[in-house]
């Protein structure tokens, strides 16, 4: 845990924690807050930071556990339980940056079903339903691309997409439907061996029998665990109806793109919210840290496909 020692103290004295089960960091404290100082000054000097600054801000706990992250002293980063997804994003991306092969930083969540009800699996990967207001096609077929590829490393099977709209095979015409049959086709450009079905509604892309009629041929056939939204406001929508009608457990916002593994939290999480992110993101930097398969490979962009 990252912050003012006395103040995390006495949280875990009332909540009835041994303060000694803790491994706690004061930047005040800590031996390397002024190499991280040097290193923040050198990375954004060329913004206009000055060394002054640069010390004062990795005295902060968001800024100084994101430079533990970036020097390697930490694997990943959980945060936002008491700071804002824009001061939390922007942290990241100043100061652990983008993986290589991103030109974005998206989100997803984890979607987790006690029961599997009708559906044939109980996990799946909703993206986005975080940061990104109004995704161009080609924003989108990153977004799609990135969540498949975490779907394979946490859902530990092969990912199937759909790109969700409210028409299934052009059976309506919108600029809308367009830009989701466009980012598609991205997608398959840069990743061919990914199962991925363009334009599909929810129903096509959950049930196999409602594909068969719908939209046959689907790569996916109605088997869809990575589901992606055309925009922010039917991805934030859509994760809050399973979660609070359907009963799921939405882990999340996790952050994708980043060089390494970064979450976000709503202000208003709960204790479960907290735990079951943390789990998700020690598990995607374990996940990350491991040798890469032969399954991946790199598209024409360098954007990695799984």
């Amino acid at each position: 845990m990252v912050g003012d020692r006395r103040r995390i103290v006495a949280c875990a004295d009332a909540a009835r924690v041994e303060p000694s089960r803790l491994n706690v960091i004061d930047p005040a404290e800590s031996s390397a807050t002024w190499e991280y100082a040097e290193t923040l000054y050198m990375l954004r000097r060329h913004k206009g930071m000055t060394l002054d600054g640069a010390r004062e801000a990795v005295l902060t706990p968001l800024c100084h556990a994101n430079m533990m992250v970036r020097m390697g002293h930490a694997d990943g980063i959980v945060a936002g339980a008491v700071h804002t997804t824009s001061d939390v994003v922007r942290h990241a991306i100043q100061i652990i940056g983008l993986h290589p092969s991103s030109k974005l930083v998206s989100s997803f969540f984890l979607i987790l079903f006690r029961e599997p009800a009708q559906l044939r699996s109980r996990a799946f990967i909703f993206a986005d339903c975080a940061l990104v207001v109004d995704p161009s096609a080609d924003e989108l077929a990153q977004i799609a691309m990135a969540a498949a590829d975490n779907a394979r490393r946490l859902l530990a099977e092969e990912p199937r997409v759909a790109m969700l709209s409210f028409s299934t095979n052009g059976s309506a015409e919108h600029a809308v439907v367009t830009k989701v049959v466009q980012a598609a086709r991205l997608v398959k450009t840069r990743c061919p061996g990914l199962a991925i079905d363009e334009d599909v509604q929810v129903d096509a892309a959950l049930v196999s029998e409602i594909a068969q009629r719908k939209l046959p041929g689907s790569a996916v056939n109605g088997l869809a665990n990575v589901l992606i939204f055309p925009n922010l406001e039917a991805g934030n929508i859509g994760y809050k109806l399973v979660e609070r009608l359907g009963g799921a457990i939405a882990v999340g916002p996790i952050l994708q793109g980043l060089a390494k593994p970064a979450s976000d939290l709503s202000r208003g999480c709960s204790e479960e919210d907290i735990f079951n992110v943390i789990a998700v993101t020690a598990l995607g930097a374990a996940v990350a840290s491991a040798p890469k398969k032969a399954y991946e490979s790199t598209g024409g962009d360098g954007m990695t496909c799984p």
